[in-house]
């Protein structure tokens, strides 16, 4: 029975058959992952299989806490730059771990409902590594007001 449309055939060593619809639960337990590392290996087993297939309902994966709260740490570690509409990491992080929880979850919140709408974005160029004088354009996504 399909768990949250992630079951998919996979290949795993180990105990499980490689023809055996595996979750993510079953990747976790056998690989020893976290439950984020088991649902991105699922989707990117799911895509590599099929390259044509498209993935219709993942805003309830995107509105996980864990997936919100590894984006937000990904994106605190790499000093994310601010958006056209002015929030920096530091004025978000500035109100704490239930400050920023606080703010993902309304975020969450808002995508779930349908309500997120997305700002403009802005773009930067940033140098190509190895390539001294090239750049390549980065877009910055920014929550909207």
């Amino acid at each position: 029975m399909p768990r949250n449309g992630l079951d998919q055939p996979g290949e795993l060593a180990g105990s499980l058959a490689e023809s055996a619809a595996v979750t993510a639960r079953a990747i976790r337990r056998a690989d020893g992952l976290t439950k984020l590392q088991a649902l991105q290996r699922v989707l990117y087993r799911c895509a590599k299989q099929d390259p044509k297939r498209r993935f219709h309902a993942l805003y309830d994966k995107l509105t996980r806490s864990d997936v919100m709260w590894q984006a937000w740490c990904d994106v605190a570690a790499n000093h994310g730059a601010s958006g056209v509409d002015g929030i920096t990491i530091e004025s978000i992080a500035s109100r704490g771990i239930e400050g920023v929880q606080a703010f993902l979850g309304e975020l969450a919140e808002r995508i779930r409902s349908d309500r997120y709408r997305p700002a403009p974005l802005r773009r930067v160029y940033i140098p190509k590594p190895g390539r001294a004088g090239e750049c390549r354009p980065l877009s910055i996504p920014t929550e909207a007001a």
